[in-house]
């Protein structure tokens, strides 16, 4: 795998009771038996930061969760599902509101929620998205092969996939490859919802 150059992207602040990132990140790392300098060479993040999130001192962006989630085999949703979260359960299981991951950009301009159970997260993770106008979501090239799956539920979205760029309009979607930089934005005057499927390499 091609190895990204390391980076200390700001962090994205995560919402109000989230569970502790940095936890989790120390305990898949050492699970795999993986040094700071190893993981950060994997991922392409800095030592510097991978110190700062596993001591909770710095919550990671997107990008680099990804990176990091990447590196390590896993999904996204394994670094911010509850504890306890792959135990039994009843048939049905309702999951709290308050519970959802939240993640939230640094102008507060975009929010993430993370819909998506852990045990499918090699293969999908689902988002409800949520962009306020003038917000930006940029993301860097996910592995080779993952495709985005994007449903407007309210307002237009514009989404940019490499050189290519359209308008995604209320009950339209959009599928586009997210192994390029990639964005969505609102460039309207109210905010804009969606339905964020990310379909990973195989």
């Amino acid at each position: 795998m091609a190895q990204a150059p390391a980076t200390d992207v700001p962090a994205y602040p995560l919402a109000d009771g989230p569970p502790a990132v940095g936890a989790k990140l120390q305990t898949l790392r050492q699970a795999r038996k993986l040094s700071l300098d190893e993981l950060s060479r994997r991922a392409g993040v800095s030592k510097s930061m991978l110190s700062q999130v596993e001591r909770n001192l710095a919550n990671p962006t997107v990008a680099v969760l990804w990176r990091l989630a990447t590196a390590l085999g896993v999904g996204l949703a394994d670094f911010l599902s509850p504890e306890g979260a792959a135990d039994a359960a009843p048939v049905v299981t309702v999951i709290p509101a308050h519970s959802i991951p939240v993640i939230k950009s640094p102008d507060g301009k975009c929010e993430l929620k993370i819909l998506g159970p852990v045990d499918l997260a090699a293969r999908f993770e689902w988002y409800e998205l949520a962009i306020q106008p003038g917000g930006v979501l940029a993301s860097e090239p996910h592995e080779v092969g993952t495709k985005e799956h994007l449903s407007v539920l309210g307002g237009t979205l514009t989404v940019q996939s490499g050189s290519s760029e359209k308008k995604v309009r209320h009950g339209e979607s959009a599928r586009y490859p997210a192994d390029v930089q990639h964005a969505i934005s609102n460039a309207g005057k109210t905010v804009a919802t969606a339905l964020l499927v990310v379909e990973c390499a195989q």
